[in-house]
């Protein structure tokens, strides 16, 4: 599909209108299975987790709806005068941004958080334990952690930038229904990631801290590809190493 400077605004709003309007026309029918991720990846010329994020918002706009094991079917043909909410951005780019972002931040951290803020980042650890453990949504210790370490960085501009990052989680529809998938098949914040984020602020070590912060970012990526799965004939060993390849290739840059 083309995309001009107007249209790459939210490449998963253009699938997901395309196929809106494939079922208003009748292309797709009430009850009729969805391609296939792959051929609709192919179909549109985007990349797969652009197709999930699009299903995930026709899921919003009820107008279709993933059955486990079997795909994605049509529930019923769009009211053409029904506004199209806007659902803003998918987590998908969202944890991208945070990856390249607080990669950076955590290493300017390591140079300059002291002793106070490691204790802090400790108790908020045993914060994020307690949550997991009593299945607490919305992550909240999990953001504070993320924006102390921001604050240690001593630069404001950082702060409101990994703030933004966390409210955008809250806010946008679309987000937050792909990270509730993802709970609702078991992903919580990754304790050991973290701690290991935290030892290499202790040890005052920017690149260590950098590398912990990415590698727990890419692995936030890595669950919601699998959380996100909508297509069971999709999950050969070799389809998954594909897509994360493609996410790998993103995250080396």
């Amino acid at each position: 599909m083309t995309t001009s400077t107007t249209e790459t605004r939210k490449l998963y709003q253009q699938v997901a209108n395309s196929i809106a309007d494939a079922i208003r026309d009748g292309v797709h029918r009430p009850g009729q299975r969805l391609p296939s991720e792959r051929d609709l990846a192919e179909d549109y010329k985007v990349s797969r987790p652009t197709v999930r994020e699009a299903m995930i918002a026709l899921e919003i706009r009820g107008l279709v709806e993933a059955r486990h094991g079997s795909g994605v079917y049509v529930t019923e043909a769009p009211r053409p005068e029904a506004p199209v909410p806007d659902l803003d951005i998918g987590a998908f780019e969202l944890t991208e941004a945070r990856r390249l972002i607080e990669g950076e931040v955590a290493a300017l951290a390591a140079a300059t958080i002291t002793d106070e803020e490691l204790t802090e980042l400790t108790a908020i650890l045993d914060d994020m334990v307690v949550e997991n453990d009593n299945n607490v949504k919305g992550d909240r210790a999990d953001r504070r952690f993320h924006v102390t370490i921001a604050r240690a960085s001593r630069n404001s501009a950082l702060v409101t930038v990994v703030e933004n990052l966390w409210d955008l989680r809250y806010k946008s529809p679309l987000c937050r229904a792909m990270l509730e998938r993802a709970r609702q098949v078991g992903v919580r914040p990754r304790i050991d990631d973290h701690q290991e984020i935290l030892l290499a602020l202790r040890e005052r070590d920017p690149a260590g801290a950098r590398n912990a912060m990415r590698e727990h970012l890419g692995r936030v990526i890595d669950n919601l590809l699998t959380a996100t799965e909508i297509d069971a004939l999709e999950r050969a060993r070799n389809e998954v190493a594909a897509r994360r390849t493609e996410l790998a290739r993103r995250s080396a840059i």
